[in-house]
């Protein structure tokens, strides 16, 4: 290459400018099983900290083991990188599942692995004859998904819960009418 007649180097060669790089992700959604759960477990560590043992949903899971059947995780080219879990429970008079906890690590974020965890749990609950899906989480997030608030102060957990994060998605007749009393661990084994 030759500088031109005011000294500056020239090519003749076409110049692209620069591409954005595009990542590909190689996305799989797999029911959960024992061989995820140290990868679920740093996961949830990762997105809620040790303060995740006291809340008043982690409470109800401590009751018993959570449904392996509706239970998810998203993994990118073999590597688990997001998770829901439910756990059967007794919500009042309606036998559902608690949704969460719901986890996507953050370089996966904001790009629909939640809310494909989600659609893809709830849709398991249906068929699998669920009454409701219920969890405490925020409305914005969750509305566009099918969640609706409980009645305030429906539902009674075993720690304090703010009343207005407690949705559901009804699956069954009659589901807010009976969403009311206790909601605990229900044995489904």
């Amino acid at each position: 290459m030759l500088p031109n007649a005011q000294g500056v180097f020239e090519t003749h060669q076409s110049v692209h400018p620069v591409s954005v790089i595009m990542y590909k992700h190689d996305l799989v959604y797999l029911t959960e099983d024992a061989s995820h759960d140290a990868a679920i477990e740093h996961i949830n560590e990762e997105a809620f900290g040790p303060g995740r043992f006291a809340r008043a949903a982690a409470r109800i899971r401590e009751q018993g083991p959570h449904d392996l059947s509706l239970s998810f995780i998203c993994a990118d080219d073999g590597e688990t990188i997001a998770s829901v879990r439910m756990t059967p429970v007794l919500a009042g008079a309606v036998k559902g599942h608690l949704l969460g906890p719901l986890a996507v690590r953050p370089s996966h974020k904001n790009i629909g692995i939640g809310r494909e965890l989600v659609r893809i749990a709830v849709e398991a609950a249906r068929r699998k004859g669920s009454e409701a899906v219920i969890l405490v989480g925020d409305p914005p997030y969750y509305g566009p998904l099918g969640f609706e608030k409980v009645a305030y102060n429906a539902l009674s957990f075993p720690g304090p819960v703010d009343p207005g994060r407690v949705l559901v998605v009804p699956i069954a007749a009659g589901v807010h009418e009976r969403l009311k009393g206790t909601i605990a661990w229900r044995d489904i084994y």
